[in-house]
């Protein structure tokens, strides 16, 4: 990169500016007390081990006692704890930045903090004045209006070059529905929106609302292939100027919150989107799906979730996800969704779930998103400190799948 290319996604990287992230000088001198938090990762560790090595060159095994994913970890520097302790998964990746931890595939890692979540309890979590100071400036990120369209252009509007580098052709960034091991990304995705599409039992010629209408890609095959007319939703100006370009007559792409929608539909799609809501707006979002149907009309959902379990303490403070790539991004409590279905008159059926779909669909990711890397097809302007956040990102998130705290479901509502 030249130094006249301006510098993109640098928002993402310095992302932390006014969460806590810990550490500092003083760690080297709290040696002992960072040898009881590894007892405790030790102990909450029923599945699978680590293997650690630790700054002063020493070995250790934490868990092991019964099969799982073993995760390979050189800590550098004690700094690493304390990140984790004050700030959990923010000062965690802070700390891979600064390169005080690595490992050969950090993969197993995340895994293994999913996977036992519940034993772990906050190990991973930010406590205390961490915790208050990440949360109140998570809290500036809400999702209001104005809000919702400043964050939704804070990750989509990285540039559509940026996505089509290492996305497949149809430019669909939700997770795949694998029919086989060896299907094509591209055919799992078609799969993926083909079943969506599928729960809304629609005719040619009836109406299709999608609420977070990406790049376009189900707003096209919706038309194309299922005959109807699609009004779709974006907050992303980058999104609309792509799927604008693609799709059919029978498509308006709207540059529209949700909540500002007044049309009626026959059905509703919605992908993926309700992680950018946030909890406080989940009873607004399923107010404007109720309002958009006809009686008896169907909507099809694809959403994530998190354990309700660990809900309470996921939601208390900001984690890396929150702070670096998706601000107002909350992961659903499906007991929690499913209720504020219930009370605005949504009928919740046929719930299925497929996160090992999505593991497999962010290692996808990251292989194309590597080889872009290597071949030099990112657009200009990227720089090393970003490609390396991009790849924590997909790293983490996939560990978090093959963990199982974390699903993606598709779930069909009908309007009473």
């Amino acid at each position: 990169m030249t130094t006249d290319t301006p510098r993109r996604g640098d928002h993402l990287v310095r992302a932390d500016r006014g969460f806590s992230t810990g550490g500092g000088r003083v760690s080297r001198f709290l040696a002992p007390a960072f040898h009881r938090v590894l007892d405790r990762v030790d102990r909450g560790l029923a599945e699978g081990a680590i293997e650690a090595t630790l700054p002063d060159g020493r070995k250790r095994r934490l868990g092991g006692r019964k099969p799982g994913p073993v995760a390979i970890v050189t800590l550098h520097d004690w700094r690493p704890l304390m990140r984790l302790m004050l700030s959990g998964s923010v000062g965690w990746y802070r700390s891979w930045a600064d390169g005080e931890w690595s490992s050969p595939d950090p993969v197993p890692l995340f895994d293994l903090f999913m996977r036992n979540r519940v034993p772990l309890g906050a190990t991973a979590r930010a406590h205390g004045w961490g915790r208050i100071v990440n949360r109140m400036a998570h809290a500036w990120r809400r999702n209001d209006p104005r809000g919702a369209r400043r964050n939704i252009a804070f990750h989509y509007d990285l540039g559509n070059d940026f996505y089509a580098a290492w996305l497949d052709p149809g430019m669909t960034y939700s997770s795949a529905m694998f029919g086989h091991p060896d299907e094509p990304l591209e055919q799992a995705q078609r799969r993926k929106i083909g079943a969506l599409l599928d729960r809304l039992g629609t005719r040619p010629g009836q109406r299709l609302l999608e609420i977070g209408c990406g790049w376009g890609a189900l707003a096209d095959v919706a038309a194309r292939d299922y005959g109807l007319t699609v009004t779709g939703l974006t907050l992303s100006a980058e999104q609309k100027a792509w799927a604008d370009a693609r799709v059919p007559d029978a498509v308006t792409i709207a540059l529209r919150d949700y909540r500002a929608e007044t049309g009626t539909y026959d059905a509703v799609a919605s992908v993926e989107m309700v992680e950018a809501v946030g909890a406080e707006y989940w009873p607004t979002y399923m107010a404007a799906i109720a309002r958009a149907l006809k009686p008896g009309g169907r909507a099809a959902i694809q959403y994530i979730a998190i354990d309700d379990a660990v809900f309470e303490s996921y939601a208390a403070s900001a984690d890396f996800i929150q702070t670096y790539v998706f601000p107002g991004g909350m992961l659903i409590s499906e007991s929690r969704f499913r209720a504020a279905a219930a009370a605005a008159g949504l009928d919740w059926q046929d719930r299925v779930g497929f996160g090992p779909d999505y593991a497999e669909t962010l290692r996808q990711w990251r292989v194309r998103f590597d080889a872009a890397v290597a071949e030099g097809r990112l657009p200009p302007g990227f720089d090393d400190r970003f490609v390396r956040l991009w790849r924590y990102y997909l790293l983490y998130c996939e560990g978090g799948f093959r963990g199982g705290g974390i699903d993606v479901a598709q779930v069909t509502l009908v309007k009473r």
